[in-house]
């Protein structure tokens, strides 16, 4: 796993009544009880991302997962030709490295940080298999998450058959605001050729429909989401099922 801002990693402390855990916390790590977060807490390294680094290389050995705390993990297949397309969005509700979970140990896609700047906790494989041998209640948490990005992904495929660009620019819109601090989003017309799989005027074409419509507003390198109400009716049901099988699954 990479770091393009910094090579040193900082201890984070996460004990009861701990100060040190940032104001952005990860939904998975607060969701555990005090004695399974004390057991992660003296293993876990608090690491920063600019927007476009590289956080994991697919075929490179996965030695670690990594929980998000701001930022969006963009989760990225490749074909022949250097051809990349974001296939899932992980942000601090969740977790990467999901691989090591399922018995694989090298990761199997790009994982590349998006939308702003963030900071992420990362656990070693060694720590990881350590504790969950003695703390099952993790693993159970983890692998429900497992099950709502394989969720996320299945449903971009779907809508990638069976939906118009218009409401597919929707969903992903909707899934970057889920997990930003902000209206207003760092989302570039690659970062859209990389969700759609379409052209650069195609993804002009959408923007200006959805502009229209008065769900967003596009200026150069952002979108800023004006009405999310619109915006959600626009998806339709490219989005939502996924994001309920999360607060059936983690109560969260």
């Amino acid at each position: 796993m990479y770091s393009g801002m910094d090579d040193q990693a900082l201890k984070v402390d996460l004990t009861p009544g701990s100060n040190a855990l940032p104001c952005e916390a990860n939904a998975l790590l607060c969701l555990l009880d005090d004695a399974d977060r004390a057991a992660l807490a003296p293993h876990l390294e608090l690491l920063p991302f600019r927007n476009g680094d590289m956080i994991a290389r697919a075929g490179d050995a996965a030695d670690s997962i990594c929980f998000p705390l701001t930022g969006i993990a963009a989760i990225l297949d490749s074909l022949e030709g250097d051809r990349r397309y974001a296939v899932a969005l992980v942000g601090s509700e969740g977790f990467i490295g999901w691989q090591l979970l399922l018995g694989n140990e090298r990761w199997s896609h790009d994982v590349v940080m998006r939308a702003e700047h963030g900071t992420a906790m990362r656990l070693s494989a060694a720590a990881l298999n350590g504790i969950l041998a003695e703390r099952p209640a993790i693993r159970t948490v983890l692998l429900r998450f497992v099950d709502v990005v394989m969720t996320q992904m299945s449903r971009t495929i779907v809508s990638s058959l069976a939906h118009s660009i218009e409401r597919r620019m929707a969903r992903w819109i909707l899934l970057y605001h889920d997990r930003v601090r902000e209206d207003d989003i760092c989302m570039t017309h690659e970062e859209f050729r990389l969700m759609l799989g379409v052209r650069r005027s195609s993804v002009t074409d959408a923007l200006h429909k959805l502009e229209e419509d008065e769900a967003v507003r596009s200026v150069r390198g952002r979108v800023i989401v004006r009405d999310r109400e619109r915006l959600l009716r626009l998806a339709g049901d490219t989005y939502g099922f996924a994001e309920a099988e999360y607060r059936r699954l983690l109560g969260i």
